[in-house]
Protein backbone atom coordinates (compact mmCIF):
# COMPACT_ATOMS: atom_id res chain seq x y z
CA UNK A 1 0.00 0.00 0.00
CA UNK A 2 1.28 3.77 -0.62
CA UNK A 3 1.63 5.54 2.39
CA UNK A 4 1.07 8.40 0.59
CA UNK A 5 -2.67 7.57 0.08
CA UNK A 6 -3.28 6.17 4.01
CA UNK A 7 -5.03 8.23 6.32
CA UNK A 8 -4.27 7.33 10.04
CA UNK A 9 -6.30 8.59 12.98
CA UNK A 10 -4.04 9.27 15.94
CA UNK A 11 -6.20 9.48 19.21
CA UNK A 12 -3.70 10.84 21.51
CA UNK A 13 -4.03 13.28 24.85
CA UNK A 14 -0.26 14.08 24.52
CA UNK A 15 0.60 17.01 22.77
CA UNK A 16 4.36 15.95 22.69
CA UNK A 17 3.67 12.80 21.34
CA UNK A 18 1.52 14.48 19.08
CA UNK A 19 3.18 16.49 17.66
CA UNK A 20 6.46 13.99 17.19
CA UNK A 21 4.13 11.54 15.29
CA UNK A 22 2.98 14.84 13.34
CA UNK A 23 6.10 15.18 11.97
CA UNK A 24 6.92 11.83 11.87
CA UNK A 25 4.37 10.41 9.62
CA UNK A 26 4.14 13.47 7.71
CA UNK A 27 7.47 12.86 6.85
CA UNK A 28 7.05 9.04 5.60
CA UNK A 29 3.99 10.16 3.67
CA UNK A 30 0.76 9.32 5.91
CA UNK A 31 -1.97 12.07 6.20
CA UNK A 32 -2.30 12.16 9.87
CA UNK A 33 -5.65 13.32 11.64
CA UNK A 34 -5.99 14.08 15.39
CA UNK A 35 -8.03 13.44 18.15
CA UNK A 36 -7.39 14.38 21.88
CA UNK A 37 -10.55 12.38 23.51
CA UNK A 38 -12.33 9.36 23.16
CA UNK A 39 -15.50 10.64 21.86
CA UNK A 40 -13.84 12.71 19.08
CA UNK A 41 -11.61 9.99 17.92
CA UNK A 42 -14.66 7.90 17.39
CA UNK A 43 -16.51 10.86 15.84
CA UNK A 44 -13.15 11.18 13.10
CA UNK A 45 -13.30 7.62 12.36
CA UNK A 46 -16.75 7.38 11.12
CA UNK A 47 -16.46 10.89 9.42
CA UNK A 48 -12.95 10.26 8.04
CA UNK A 49 -12.79 6.28 7.19
CA UNK A 50 -9.26 6.14 8.18
CA UNK A 51 -7.19 3.08 7.45
CA UNK A 52 -5.63 2.80 10.53
CA UNK A 53 -5.78 3.94 14.13
CA UNK A 54 -3.25 4.67 16.49
CA UNK A 55 -4.60 4.72 19.67
CA UNK A 56 -3.66 5.74 23.30
CA UNK A 57 -5.10 4.38 26.23
CA UNK A 58 -5.21 6.65 28.92
CA UNK A 59 -6.96 9.31 27.63
CA UNK A 60 -9.41 11.83 29.58
CA UNK A 61 -12.48 11.09 28.99
CA UNK A 62 -12.91 7.06 27.82
CA UNK A 63 -10.72 3.98 28.61
CA UNK A 64 -8.54 3.37 25.51
CA UNK A 65 -10.06 -0.26 25.64
CA UNK A 66 -13.74 1.29 25.62
CA UNK A 67 -13.15 3.19 22.56
CA UNK A 68 -11.13 -0.06 20.48
CA UNK A 69 -14.48 -2.36 21.26
CA UNK A 70 -17.25 0.60 20.64
CA UNK A 71 -14.74 1.27 16.72
CA UNK A 72 -14.78 -2.71 16.68
CA UNK A 73 -18.78 -3.05 17.14
CA UNK A 74 -18.88 -1.28 13.22
CA UNK A 75 -15.23 -0.82 11.54
CA UNK A 76 -12.73 -3.41 10.65
CA UNK A 77 -9.87 -0.72 10.43
CA UNK A 78 -6.40 -1.91 12.02
CA UNK A 79 -5.83 -0.52 15.90
CA UNK A 80 -1.74 0.16 16.95
CA UNK A 81 -2.40 1.04 20.73
CA UNK A 82 0.52 3.33 21.77
CA UNK A 83 0.60 3.00 25.54
CA UNK A 84 3.03 3.49 28.29
CA UNK A 85 1.14 0.11 29.66
CA UNK A 86 3.42 -2.29 28.91
CA UNK A 87 2.49 -5.29 31.79
CA UNK A 88 1.71 -8.37 29.81
CA UNK A 89 -1.57 -8.25 30.88
CA UNK A 90 -2.37 -4.85 29.18
CA UNK A 91 -1.35 -5.92 26.30
CA UNK A 92 -3.60 -9.06 25.87
CA UNK A 93 -6.82 -6.96 27.47
CA UNK A 94 -6.21 -4.20 24.38
CA UNK A 95 -5.81 -7.21 22.01
CA UNK A 96 -9.22 -9.17 22.66
CA UNK A 97 -11.26 -5.43 22.82
CA UNK A 98 -9.91 -5.65 19.03
CA UNK A 99 -6.66 -4.18 19.01
CA UNK A 100 -4.27 -5.51 16.23
CA UNK A 101 -1.21 -4.48 17.74
CA UNK A 102 0.71 -2.79 20.63
CA UNK A 103 3.34 -0.73 21.05
CA UNK A 104 5.09 0.43 24.58
CA UNK A 105 6.20 4.18 25.07
CA UNK A 106 8.78 5.03 24.80
CA UNK A 107 9.21 3.73 21.12
CA UNK A 108 11.73 3.92 18.22
CA UNK A 109 9.79 5.42 14.47
CA UNK A 110 11.39 2.37 13.09
CA UNK A 111 9.43 -0.07 14.82
CA UNK A 112 6.03 1.72 14.78
CA UNK A 113 6.04 2.25 11.23
CA UNK A 114 6.82 -1.15 10.55
CA UNK A 115 4.54 -2.32 12.31
CA UNK A 116 1.95 -0.19 10.91
CA UNK A 117 3.00 -1.57 7.07
CA UNK A 118 2.19 -5.52 8.53
CA UNK A 119 -1.14 -4.14 9.97
CA UNK A 120 -1.61 -2.17 6.45
CA UNK A 121 -0.74 -5.63 4.81
CA UNK A 122 -2.80 -8.17 6.44
CA UNK A 123 -6.10 -5.34 6.65
CA UNK A 124 -5.69 -5.19 2.58
CA UNK A 125 -5.25 -9.18 2.44
CA UNK A 126 -8.76 -9.79 4.67
CA UNK A 127 -10.47 -7.54 2.57
CA UNK A 128 -9.53 -9.76 -0.43
CA UNK A 129 -10.23 -12.46 1.04
CA UNK A 130 -14.22 -11.44 2.22
CA UNK A 131 -15.03 -10.47 -1.06
CA UNK A 132 -14.67 -11.46 -4.37
CA UNK A 133 -11.92 -9.15 -6.37
CA UNK A 134 -14.03 -8.03 -9.51
CA UNK A 135 -17.97 -7.46 -9.61
CA UNK A 136 -19.73 -7.02 -12.97
CA UNK A 137 -23.14 -6.25 -14.10
CA UNK A 138 -23.87 -4.57 -17.09
CA UNK A 139 -21.50 -2.45 -18.12
CA UNK A 140 -20.11 -1.58 -14.27
CA UNK A 141 -17.33 -2.99 -13.12
CA UNK A 142 -15.85 -2.87 -9.80
CA UNK A 143 -12.61 -4.14 -9.00
CA UNK A 144 -11.80 -4.41 -5.29
CA UNK A 145 -8.64 -4.84 -5.09
CA UNK A 146 -7.75 -1.87 -7.29
CA UNK A 147 -10.16 0.48 -6.41
CA UNK A 148 -11.17 0.94 -9.32
CA UNK A 149 -14.50 1.15 -11.28
CA UNK A 150 -15.10 1.59 -14.49
CA UNK A 151 -18.48 2.13 -16.52
CA UNK A 152 -18.04 0.96 -20.17
CA UNK A 153 -14.43 0.85 -19.84
CA UNK A 154 -13.97 4.31 -18.66
CA UNK A 155 -12.53 4.92 -15.32
CA UNK A 156 -15.09 6.48 -12.58
CA UNK A 157 -14.02 8.76 -9.95
CA UNK A 158 -15.62 8.39 -6.60
CA UNK A 159 -14.80 10.35 -3.33
CA UNK A 160 -13.90 7.74 -0.45
CA UNK A 161 -17.39 7.75 0.64
CA UNK A 162 -19.08 7.31 -2.47
CA UNK A 163 -16.96 4.08 -2.76
CA UNK A 164 -16.94 2.79 0.27
CA UNK A 165 -20.90 3.40 -0.15
CA UNK A 166 -20.83 1.56 -3.75
CA UNK A 167 -18.81 -1.62 -2.16
CA UNK A 168 -20.83 -2.13 0.78
CA UNK A 169 -23.33 -2.56 -1.90
CA UNK A 170 -21.26 -4.82 -3.78
CA UNK A 171 -20.78 -7.20 -1.31
CA UNK A 172 -24.29 -7.31 -0.78
CA UNK A 173 -25.38 -7.52 -4.91
CA UNK A 174 -28.62 -8.46 -5.32
CA UNK A 175 -30.03 -7.77 -1.81
CA UNK A 176 -31.48 -5.10 0.00
CA UNK A 177 -29.14 -3.79 2.26
CA UNK A 178 -31.05 -1.19 5.00
CA UNK A 179 -31.01 2.43 5.33
CA UNK A 180 -29.39 1.59 9.06
CA UNK A 181 -27.62 -1.19 7.31
CA UNK A 182 -25.45 1.46 5.20
CA UNK A 183 -25.39 4.67 7.90
CA UNK A 184 -24.06 2.01 10.49
CA UNK A 185 -21.16 0.53 7.62
CA UNK A 186 -20.54 3.86 5.69
CA UNK A 187 -20.55 6.42 8.36
CA UNK A 188 -20.61 4.74 11.88
CA UNK A 189 -22.75 3.63 14.12
CA UNK A 190 -23.73 7.61 15.28
CA UNK A 191 -25.05 8.15 11.92
CA UNK A 192 -28.01 5.76 12.26
CA UNK A 193 -30.72 7.99 11.93
CA UNK A 194 -29.17 10.33 9.72
CA UNK A 195 -31.05 9.00 6.44
CA UNK A 196 -30.20 12.12 4.09
CA UNK A 197 -26.74 11.29 4.43
CA UNK A 198 -27.26 8.25 2.10
CA UNK A 199 -29.66 10.20 -0.17
CA UNK A 200 -27.07 12.54 -1.07
CA UNK A 201 -24.36 10.13 -1.89
CA UNK A 202 -26.58 7.63 -3.74
CA UNK A 203 -27.66 10.94 -6.33
CA UNK A 204 -24.00 11.35 -6.52
CA UNK A 205 -23.29 7.73 -7.14
CA UNK A 206 -26.08 7.40 -9.33
CA UNK A 207 -25.00 10.29 -11.19
CA UNK A 208 -21.73 9.09 -11.84
CA UNK A 209 -22.31 5.81 -12.67
CA UNK A 210 -25.94 5.44 -13.98
CA UNK A 211 -26.87 5.58 -18.11
CA UNK A 212 -29.86 7.29 -16.66
CA UNK A 213 -29.33 8.44 -12.79
CA UNK A 214 -33.72 9.23 -13.38
CA UNK A 215 -34.19 5.44 -13.88
CA UNK A 216 -31.69 3.54 -12.58
CA UNK A 217 -29.61 0.31 -13.89
CA UNK A 218 -27.71 -0.70 -10.89
CA UNK A 219 -28.47 1.00 -7.77
CA UNK A 220 -32.45 0.25 -7.10
CA UNK A 221 -34.31 2.33 -4.50
CA UNK A 222 -36.31 -0.79 -2.22
CA UNK A 223 -38.75 2.23 -1.20
CA UNK A 224 -38.83 2.68 2.59
CA UNK A 225 -36.51 0.31 3.51
CA UNK A 226 -33.30 0.64 1.63
CA UNK A 227 -31.18 0.13 -1.53
CA UNK A 228 -30.17 -2.84 -4.05
CA UNK A 229 -27.28 -3.28 -6.41
CA UNK A 230 -28.75 -5.16 -9.52
CA UNK A 231 -26.23 -8.20 -10.16
CA UNK A 232 -28.19 -8.76 -13.07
Amino acid sequence: MNPTETVVLLIEDEIEIRRFLRATLGAHGYKLIEATTGEEGLRLAASHQPELVILDLGLPDLDGLTVARRLREWSPVPIIVLSARGQEGDKIAALDAGADDYVTKPFGVGELTARMRVALRHAARGEGDRAESIFEAGALRVDQAARRVTVDGHEVHLTALEYRLLQTLVRHAGKVVTHRQLLQTVWGPTFTDQNHYIRVYMHQLRNKIEPDPARPRYLRTEQGVGYRLSDE
